[in-house]
């Protein structure tokens, strides 16, 4: 048995990329692949297909796999914000501080299992989505056509393919007969691709006739193809495995890791700072060293994991009332953050059908009659309709009245068109549909508007010619329309020497979507710039954003990206919005390059061709109808393919945003203000302000008050720009509104010091009243940018917040405080704090302007429109 050479060069698809590249499989030609895959038309015998199969792999497209859930485990509890949190826990559980040991561990572990959870549950789903992929191939093996696994098919194979089946390998046509391929998953291409053994010269895939591709499928005729590749050697396999390539953090996982190490930092700064003022005071004392443990603890929003995992989990359900599917919890965030939207053309902007337009004669002019005759050719017609014909009958009349077919011609790859022969009465005539390359050759005259007949000369010729290539660019499809008077006695189509009159030319569309002018509209009105990335040619493109008045600013082909440096390509697409001509690979470079400007990036695509693109983004989306591979790659998956549906999840994505930003604001913020308060009073007090079981205490009571956040509504300023994390912002607010919390709490230090000479315990009480009343009351102000009585909190929120309160309020100021060392406090003391607290509140409505930073994000620049 001659073995089997290896195949892995066989890359389906893959075009010459140098002087010495290997031309594609398809351009070798059915017999040379035969000898170099050491096959026959008959195929294989059982021994050499078991042998192929040991040496190659089953036939099944590398793919992302689910994650085990010790490793998604281990993944969350190496992100630093959890592992500060673990450490301050283990800090605390050394020191025998087991209340805040278990607390803290609770919160996290709580949070890890919300986001876990939430994953699997949507991993589940897209699993059940896989479940509706064909499994079984028809192949030859010594001569049989027996049915095997889709897995066990090996190169080699002669696999029979009819109208219906699923494309299980990519190969070269052996043989056919009216072969139409659906490869709108691999190239975007929503027309049928006409498919006939030979030889076939081209290097791109949308144009390889005598090929077949894992992935597609075959709608009309049979086919005979010979397996060249399977598995990951496949075009399929090849994208797929690109989606397995790791990219860079999303723009939450960035903001997180931000936070950890701001916080980080401020803990470092503040605990080191402690210890060296009691160093140099009095010694290093083991109550200093807790203390100081307390502070690090105290800094440490313990929360956060809990607020964010809670949020983007009411979120993903919010969204999913919507039709939106949320894989991965994070991608919401990365949803509001986004600033740039890359989009395919098929299924997004257009409806990923095909339609009938229109129909046009010789003279330009519009042709219900050619539309007429098409349609009684497609009714009439036998054999396998193609979608033109669906097309063509979608809004035809049901009765034809009293035409009958006495025969026909369906449509074949060597005349290109399909021809009836109809009778009505005593008349009858042929009629004739294709190609318009083979049907003006059989015309001698067309027909005008009122009915005449004009002879169809060169000239005539040429002006047909010139419309139909006019709109060929514009990304219609045509089909030519002619017809002939018979002969009574003609009882079979036989057109030899009929004298046919050209009709005209019917007209075709992937319709665009009525709402994605809207969609587009609303989500640059939210400062997303929309760019096209599209296999189409620019005319094409071109057309589709002037018919749906799209804002689109320049026009880069790949051809031009092939000759661009990764530099250079940075710069062109900050001024480019249309993307013509790309290849999957260089999809996702322009997100790359995108994402290397600083951009948040989202792709949205359902074809094999965008998995790379959507696996590269900051956030990919995909449809539940698109391809197996764009539905792995893909963060978000819209059970509708509707971008007004997206324009709804960025506004929920912005909305999450803002409310983590919420806590994360007044969590570092009053925090920060808190323990610099105390360091700074351990220096001048005499004792501690704070016992480090009384820091716990306030720490976890303010943070019990922020429960409710998730549940708050966003300033509709916040829901109309693009929001990011930026620490520098959240740096801004920490420093500026902190020291102002110190500052008063250092006046309430004096007050209490110098106006009541309050002994340690009440002096303790007192501040702890205090602290914990502004910490809780100053969330009322800063949730919003806006004046504090425009923007009403929402019910939850207000009822977690003035509860903790209350029950802080409870403790401090009654016999349960005694437990913790409170004591009661004089009226006189709490009518100074309700002053305090009251003053400090209008200092943080005055200062809280210049503290909340705008977003940075603004209108699209000035641009050119694309030429």
């Amino acid at each position: 048995m001659t073995a089997l050479p290896s195949t892995a060069h066989l890359r389906a698809g893959a075009a010459p990329t140098g002087a010495h590249s290997e031309a594609p499989f398809w351009v070798r030609g059915a017999a040379a692949q035969l000898e170099m895959l050491a096959s026959r038309p008959e195929g294989l015998t059982a021994a050499e297909a078991a042998e192929r199969l040991a040496s190659h792999g089953p036939n099944v497209a590398v793919a992302a796999g689910r994650k085990s859930l010790l490793a998604k485990l281990v993944k969350r509890l190496t992100e630093p914000l959890v592992a500060i949190l673990l450490i301050a826990a283990g800090v605390s559980g050394a020191t025998g501080d087991w209340q805040s040991f278990v607390i803290i561990l609770l919160i996290v572990l709580f949070s890890i299992g919300l986001d876990l959870f939430q994953e699997e549950k949507a991993e589940a789903a897209v699993e059940a989505l896989k479940r509706s992929v064909a499994v079984s191939a028809r192949v030859r093996r010594g001569g049989q056509a027996i049915a095997i696994p889709v897995r066990e098919v090996v190169p080699g194979d002669v696999v029979e393919l009819t109208a219906g089946d699923l494309v299980p390998a990519d190969g070269i046509l052996l043989s056919s007969r009216g072969a139409l391929a659906n490869e709108v998953a691999l190239t975007g291409e929503a027309y049928g691709a006409e498919k006939a053994a030979g030889d076939c010269a081209a290097l791109d895939i949308a144009e390889a006739t005598n090929a077949l591709f894992a992935g597609t499928s075959i709608v009309g005729g049979v086919a005979v193809m010979l397996v060249t590749a399977t598995g990951a050697d496949t075009r399929f396999g090849h994208v797929a495995a690109s989606v397995q390539a790791k990219v860079a953090p999303g723009a939450f996982e960035r903001g997180i890791h931000g936070l950890g190490m701001l916080i980080l930092r401020l803990t470092g700064f503040l605990v080191l700072f402690v210890l060296l003022t009691q160093l140099l005071k009095q010694g290093l004392t083991l109550e200093a060293f807790l203390f100081a443990v307390a502070l690090a603890v105290g800094l440490t929003p313990e929360l956060l994991p809990m607020v964010t995992t809670v949020t983007l989990s009411r979120g993903a359900v919010r969204m999913a009332a919507r039709q939106v599917v949320v894989k991965r919890l994070a991608a919401i965030h990365d949803l509001g953050a986004m600033d740039v939207l890359c989009t395919d053309k098929t299924g997004t902007l257009t409806q990923a059908r095909i339609a009938l337009v229109g129909g046009f004669d010789a003279e330009g002019l519009e042709s219900p009659r050619a539309v007429e005759a098409g349609r009684l050719n497609s009714r009439f017609v036998s054999g396998l309709h193609s979608n033109l014909d669906d097309a063509l009958l979608a809004d035809a009349p049901a009765d034809a009245g009293s035409l009958r077919c006495l025969a026909d011609r369906p449509f074949d790859f060597d005349t290109r068109r399909a021809t009836v022969l109809l009778s009505e009465g005593p008349s009858r005539r042929l009629v004739t549909k294709g190609a318009a390359e083979m049907v003006l050759p059989l015309c001698h005259a067309y027909a005008r508007q009122d009915g005449t007949l004009a002879p169809l000369d060169a000239g005539a010729r040429a002006r047909i010619s010139e419309r139909m290539e006019a709109k060929g660019r514009e990304g219609f499809r045509l089909l030519a329309v002619a017809s002939a008077p018979a002969d009574d006695a003609l009882a079979d189509v036989e057109e030899a020497g009929a004298p046919y009159v050209f009709l005209g030319c019917l007209v075709f569309l992937d319709p665009p979507k009525d709402s994605a002018t809207e969609a587009i509209a609303r989500l640059a009105a939210a400062g997303v710039r929309v760019k096209i990335v599209s296999g189409d040619a620019g005319a094409v493109v071109r057309h589709l954003v002037e018919t749906l008045h799209l804002p689109a600013f320049g026009l880069l082909t790949g051809a031009e990206m092939e000759d661009m440096s990764d530099l250079a390509l940075a710069a062109a697409v900050e001024k480019t919005d249309l993307f013509v001509r790309v290849s999957p690979e260089q999809k996702s470079r322009i997100v790359r390059a995108l994402r290397a400007r600083g951009h948040t990036v989202g792709f949205i695509g359902d074809g094999i061709n965008d998995a790379p693109a959507i696996h590269a983004a900051d956030v990919g989306l995909s449809v539940d109808g698109g391809t197996d591979v764009a539905r792995e790659a893909a963060d978000i998956i819209l059970l509708a393919p509707d971008l007004g549906v997206l324009a709804d999840g960025v506004r929920e994505g912005r909305r999450t945003y803002a409310n983590i930003m919420k806590y994360v604001r007044m969590g570092t913020s009053s925090n920060f203000g808190n323990m610099l308060s105390m360091a700074a009073a351990s220096l001048v007090l005499p004792f501690l302000p704070l016992a480090p079981l009384q820091i716990l205490l306030n720490n976890l009571l303010y943070d019990l008050s922020e429960i409710g956040i998730p549940f708050d509504q966003a300033d509709e300023a916040d829901l109309m720009r693009p929001q990011a994390w930026d620490m520098g912002a959240v740096l801004r607010f920490t420093l500026i509104m902190g020291p102002l919390s110190s500052v008063f709490d250092l006046v309430t230090f004096t007050v209490l010091s110098l106006g009541f000479s309050a002994p340690p315990d009440e002096f303790r009480t007192a501040w702890f009243v205090e602290s914990i009343a502004t910490q809780i009351l100053v969330i009322f102000l800063i949730r919003t940018r806006g004046p504090a009585w425009a923007s009403r909190p929402d019910r939850v929120l207000a009822a977690t917040s003035l509860g903790a309160l209350a029950v802080a309020l409870l403790i401090a100021l009654t016999p349960l405080g005694s437990v913790v060392g409170f004591v009661p406090l004089p009226a006189s003391l709490l009518g100074a704090i309700a002053v305090l607290t009251v003053l400090y509140l209008a200092c943080a409505e005055g200062l809280k302007r210049f503290a909340i930073k705008p977003s940075a994000h603004g209108p699209r620049p000035a641009g050119r429109r694309a030429t």
